[in-house]
């Protein structure tokens, strides 16, 4: 199917079933609501076909270009059905397993994700290490056909409802750096592992530190071969700031839509309305270049910094204007209507940290893409 074709088929649907999928937008949404939500959306799209869209049949897709699936979470986004950052996990994580697991390990487990009968999450930040991934020390040690694992990590989103995890380990020394880290496949039920979540200022549990204390992990469970860790991040990373961008542009775009419809007429200045229309509309034209890039069969690298930088200074500046409109802000305000506001406010001020900080993507800008050397 083209996107031509599937776009109208789709949009058609999605209105007929639209009350089917809805959330319950009656008051501010638990994380558990959203997840729970999140699995039956799948679990119906799936069922109807539109989530095998723009996948490969290896793995229980229809095939078809990745602008299929850009734009489901797009429609998806655009009509308030999913919250785009919990959707956009499956285009983080599933790209990559597909990439560098086993034909049998992708092919049993991937349609599991993309139905919502699982939830995966990145083990990848930990404590102490900043943007430094190269300096992680979760190690893993080899005994014949196991891997064992200790270590922790920290900043790992939905790991309390997660079932697998796509996991970075140390099996070289840290002198070996890029060379020494191996990524494994993690069932998150095995002995050995705890998860603790954090409570973060916007009042949501997503984060959690995860724990590994002697953890078996099969060898089977490899994504790639020992030491091709750095390939399978570098391999995933991209994916992060590409579709699932796409997805968060969308959200953008319909929440300041959102905020015209409801501020008072003389709420907003319109000299700072054109500023934010501005920024979204340059962000949402490199992420489409980034998708079509994609579509093409380019290779994404260091190019998809752009794409984060502008996320995070469009995301800050649209819910700063909502801020604005609010009386009293809504860093501090206590106002019930707003409370959706604040929370996504809140969130937003973590949009130059999450998913590698604003400093270290202009550091790779500078250095990968404009060759202007390295810090002195």
């Amino acid at each position: 199917m083209e996107l031509e074709q599937l776009r109208p088929a789709l949009d058609t649907w999605l209105h007929e079933h639209h009350d089917e999928l809805a959330p319950d937008r009656s008051g501010h949404e638990t994380l558990d609501e959203q997840m729970a939500h999140l699995s039956k959306v799948k679990r119906v799209l799936y069922d109807a076909g539109w989530m095998r869209w723009g996948w490969p049949e290896a793995v229980g897709g229809f095939g078809g270009s990745t602008l299929l699936r850009a734009y489901l979470g797009e429609a998806l986004t655009r009509r308030d059905l999913v919250e785009p950052g919990i959707w956009s996990m499956t285009e983080v994580l599933a790209p990559t397993m597909i990439d560098y697991a086993s034909t049998e390990l992708a092919a049993t487990m991937v349609p599991r994700l993309l139905r919502g009968d699982e939830t995966w999450c990145q083990g990848f930040s930990e404590p102490g290490t900043g943007s430094n991934l190269a300096s992680l020390a979760c190690r893993a040690v080899r005994h014949d056909d196991a891997w064992h694992v200790t270590g922790q990590k920290v900043w790992t989103s939905l790991a309390q409802y997660a079932h697998r995890c796509v996991l970075l380990t140390r099996t070289g020394s840290l002198e070996s750096a890029h060379k020494g880290i191996t990524a494994l496949f993690v069932d998150m039920d095995s002995p050995g592992i705890t998860v603790r979540p954090i409570h973060a200022m916007h009042g949501t549990d997503e984060f959690s530190e995860v724990f590994f204390d002697d953890v078996v992990v099969p060898v089977e469970r490899m994504l790639g071969g020992e030491g091709d860790g750095w390939a399978v991040a570098m391999d995933l990373l991209p994916y992060e700031r590409s579709t699932s961008l796409w997805h968060r542009a969308a959200f953008l775009h319909h929440r300041l839509q959102q905020l015209l419809d409801t501020a008072p007429a003389d709420a907003i200045d319109p000299a700072r309305l054109g500023e934010v229309t501005q920024l979204l509309y340059a962000f949402r034209a490199r992420s489409r270049a980034t998708q079509h890039r994609m579509a093409s069969g380019g290779q994404l690298g260091p190019e998809t910094s752009i794409d984060k930088v502008l996320l995070a200074t469009t995301e800050q500046a649209v819910f700063d204007l909502a801020a604005e409109v609010f009386p009293g802000g809504l860093a501090t305000g206590d106002d019930p209507a707003s409370e959706r506001w604040r929370s996504e406010y809140l969130y937003s001020r973590a949009a130059s940290i999450y998913g590698g900080s604003a400093e270290i993507q202009r550091n790779i800008i500078a250095r990968r893409l404009l060759d202007l050397g390295n810090d002195r």
